[in-house]
């Protein structure tokens, strides 16, 4: 702190003229860091201008570039189950489409041709879901052929040990709960989902599609096949059109089982994508609170220094013509 101390008639030592000097360095100093501030908008440019801040913003900054990454993590795992419940909206449709054709065949009404013709176009639906299983690919993986499973950083604990969600759509999945059916008609629990209907049936003697045993949409293309000069309706014939529907109907069920598992992972994810923007907002305001400088008042400190910097050089001049006044006593 500075003190008005008078040299009195001293002209070896110039007290008033030191004082002045000191504070034209002190408000000098002040103007160079409010400039710097105001320059870099940063309250904190090095560790010396506040120790704990340094520490704690420098914290901030890192887990917020941490979130950062996590939320562009969940972007990635939402694309993933957007994709998949796209395509399975799409296959969930043309199975709709095929059980609806083999329950028309079921009326008597209909000709062994209409029967034929029902099942060629079913089977053109199932190759069409082929083709939605083989294309739904996200980051070079196969997303429903039965294999795919995933998991994405969400979040980060206190120690930086990391949160994960994960999505498994392998085909042992418990989730699915899906079923096949016995020869004798009655249900059997398997964990089996599979789209791969055509890939299932050159595979040799099991054929199983949407976790349904026995299922086998290629089986279709066969409808119209002559056996013994007679038309063969296999799966479309009367004797076996009430477990072909049955099947349909299981793996209509099944599909719409997976399609809500995934539903579930996508309502999670919406709900951690939202709670991760609003958590690094948050953390921008608060490194922002101690990090940033304040415009109007570095502003305002400036302008005052830069007053007191004119007054202290008008005061070191008048306080070095002091000395001279006394020379008089000499002449």
């Amino acid at each position: 702190m500075p003190t008005a101390i008078s040299g009195g008639s001293r002209i070896r030592t110039n007290i008033q003229a030191e004082n002045a000097y000191n504070a034209l360095q002190s408000s000098s100093k002040a103007m160079a860091t409010s400039q710097l501030r105001l320059s870099t908008g940063k309250r904190i440019n090095s560790a010396a201008d506040d120790v704990a801040g340094y520490i704690t913003s420098n914290s901030l900054t890192s887990r917020n570039g941490s979130l950062k990454t996590s939320l562009n993590s969940v972007g990635d795992a939402l694309s993933t189950v957007q994709i998949s419940s796209d395509a399975l909206d799409n296959i969930n449709s043309l199975l709709t489409t095929i059980k609806d054709d083999a329950a028309t065949a079921s009326s008597g009404a209909l000709g062994s041709d209409e029967k034929v013709a029902l099942a060629k176009a079913s089977y053109r639906l199932s190759s069409q879901i082929q083709s939605i299983v083989d294309s739904t690919v996200y980051g070079g993986k196969q997303l429903l052929e039965g294999s795919f499973s995933g998991s994405w950083v969400v979040g980060y604990y206190a120690n930086n040990s990391i949160i994960t969600i994960g999505l498994d759509l392998t085909t042992h999945n418990g989730d699915y709960n899906t079923y096949s059916i016995r020869n004798d008609g009655t249900k059997e629990q398997t964990n089996n989902f599979n789209l791969n209907a055509t890939n299932a049936a050159i595979a040799g003697n099991t054929s199983n599609f949407a976790g349904v045993s026995g299922l086998n949409l290629e089986s279709l293309n066969q409808v119209g096949n002559a056996t013994n000069g007679n038309i063969d309706l296999g799966v479309f014939s009367d004797s076996q059109i009430q477990a072909t529907i049955s099947s349909l109907s299981e793996a209509l069920s099944n599909v719409s089982k997976v399609a809500s598992y995934i539903g579930g992972v996508q309502n999670r994810l919406d709900s951690q994508n939202d709670l991760l923007t609003s958590q690094i907002t948050n953390y921008d305001s608060a490194i922002s609170r101690i990090q940033d400088a304040d415009t109007a008042k570095e502003q305002l400190n400036y302008t005052k220094e830069s007053f007191l910097e004119q007054t202290s050089i008008l005061s070191l001049s008048q306080a070095n013509q002091i000395p001279s006044t006394y020379l008089q006593l000499l002449k």
